[in-house]
């Protein structure tokens, strides 16, 4: 069985905030997946579809057979690097807040 897989490296968003719509469309058809992903409303969800769709154009430019019966396999959302931000604060301090990012993998089979 053949493995088509996409990546989304440096994503900016948690991977805390991403992960639960992972959650959701672990072990499902890509069709299916991306037809779930379509009712939420949320940034992270936007971001999966888009790696899942890019998956799928994978596999049809590999002249995949039943691309409609494509599962997904595995499904990561990892924790990216951090940058560091600083905003200032009351009576000339400040304070640090970090950007996070992260990386997601989808592979089809």
């Amino acid at each position: 069985m053949a493995v088509y897989r996409a990546e989304h490296r440096y994503a900016q968003m948690s991977a805390r905030k991403i992960r639960p719509y992972a959650d959701l469309v672990r072990q499902r058809t890509a069709d299916e997946a991306l037809e779930i992903l379509s009712c939420y409303p949320s940034r992270g969800a936007r971001l999966i579809e888009k790696v899942i769709r890019s998956a799928v154009a994978n596999a049809v430019d590999r002249r995949a057979m039943n691309v409609e019966h494509l599962v997904i396999a595995l499904i990561t959302v990892d924790g990216g690097p951090i940058a560091k931000r600083f905003r200032p604060k009351a009576r000339g301090s400040s304070s640090i807040y970090l950007k996070r990012l992260s990386h997601i993998t989808v592979e089809l089979e």
